[in-house]
């Protein structure tokens, strides 16, 4: 059995390692060690998410998928974690989470009848916490865009506030003729505020 972690924060201002020690401490107190960590920035709420389906890419059947929450492996609507699902299950990896206990167990080998309804149990629990975590994104938005229509009829409502460091950066990096495929991998970015800023340096706004 080998136990593969999955770390991940919705924006790049989060610390998707930030779980890591728990892991790894959560693997050695059961005679298990981390044979290999996948970290990335992505939201939950997206299937496009390159270090989840590596980790799923490199398994075995009877590998572990070792994550702190549930919601860190999802947020997804009820499509998308069928689909998901059906990845793991296809590729018989078992998901271990911190805050469901009753996916511990799968940490053992477990085989016949036991293993079966150690499999079932811990399937009605995932999907029960992936559609609370679900809920959760889905109530925090609707909050958010209360809150930002609420902000625009009193007149207070100005935007997001711009990232005037990481576009300064960008803008260099446009002026020394780097490709906006190089500039959005190596900030983070979209394309879409890339193509802002050229506009913006073509027009000669483009702060130095």
């Amino acid at each position: 059995m080998i136990v593969r972690a999955y770390l991940r924060a919705s924006t790049k201002d989060q610390d998707a390692s930030r779980a890591k020690d728990d892991l790894r401490r959560f693997a050695t107190e059961r005679g298990l060690r981390i044979a290999a960590t996948y970290t990335e920035n992505e939201s939950g709420a997206s299937l496009a998410r390159p270090e989840l389906f590596r980790l799923l890419s490199d398994s075995e059947p009877g590998d572990v998928l070792l994550v702190e929450q549930v919601d860190r492996l999802s947020r997804l609507g009820a499509s998308d974690w069928e689909r998901l699902k059906s990845e793991i299950k296809a590729r018989h990896v078992r998901v271990v989470a911190l805050d469901l206990p009753t996916s511990w167990a799968l940490t053992a080998d477990s085989d016949g009848i036991q293993g079966r309804m150690l499999d079932a149990i811990n399937g009605m629990m995932l999907d029960m916490l992936a559609a609370i975590a679900r809920k959760d994104y889905e109530d925090r938005r609707r909050r958010q865009a209360q809150g930002i229509e609420q902000a625009k009829g009193r007149g207070a409502y100005t935007g997001r506030p711009e990232d005037i460091e990481r576009n300064a950066a960008i803008t260099k990096m446009l002026k020394a003729g780097q490709s906006w495929n190089t500039i959005v991998a190596a900030t983070g970015c979209s394309r879409a505020t890339v193509a802002k800023l050229a506009k913006r340096l073509k027009e000669g706004k483009a702060a130095v």
